[in-house]
């Protein structure tokens, strides 16, 4: 298997003062699975690197489990290759009205079968609120601010928690990470 970029989303990590986890230890682990050009998002929860031998899901299920055992942080983890996050910007269906991309969500499930669970939601009307799916993730425009936001209230209900969410800026911080060659 070709070096693949890799982006693992970890969910709820230095979020306050839980689950803290500092961006060397999370940088030093990823090497020792063999990864390289591992790069940390800021302090985000984000990390982008390079496996040749673990597809996305493996790789989640390797970082959970160390984050455990070596961190003592239990937090759930969602991989996506370079591919799939360039495929969620590009279907970004939401331009038109998500104009402040701190309050504009992406959705991740973090099973790829959680997806389906969102279908009813497309069809409620969300106010000032819009709601969107692509082949992969949800699109939240969170119109008021994603902290009352009904929408990502509903989100989380319907998939059980088992799902993690980034602003629009992230995204885009992420993609160009995964394509920058240095």
């Amino acid at each position: 298997m070709p070096k693949a970029m890799q982006v693992a989303l970890i969910r709820g990590i230095n979020v306050g003062r839980a689950k803290r986890v500092a961006m060397a230890d999370l940088r030093a682990m990823l090497e020792s699975f063999g990864y390289t050009r591992g790069r940390p998002l800021l302090n985000s929860g984000n990390a982008v690197y390079s496996s040749a031998k673990d597809a996305p899901a493996t790789a989640a299920r390797r970082i959970e489990k160390a984050l455990a055992q070596r961190l003592d942080v239990e937090a759930r983890v969602v991989a996506l290759t370079a591919a799939q996050i360039e495929k969620v910007v590009a279907e970004n269906p939401l331009l038109d009205v998500a104009h402040d991309p701190s309050r504009y969500l992406v959705a991740i499930p973090l099973e790829p079968g959680g997806l389906a669970r969102l279908r009813p939601l497309v069809q409620v009307r969300w106010g000032q609120n819009a709601f969107a799916l692509g082949s992969r993730v949800a699109y939240l425009w969170c119109a008021t601010g994603i902290l009352e936001s009904t929408l990502l209230k509903a989100v989380s209900r319907a998939l059980d928690d088992a799902v993690t969410t980034r602003n629009w800026a992230t995204m885009l911080k992420l993609r160009e990470l995964l394509a920058d060659k240095s």
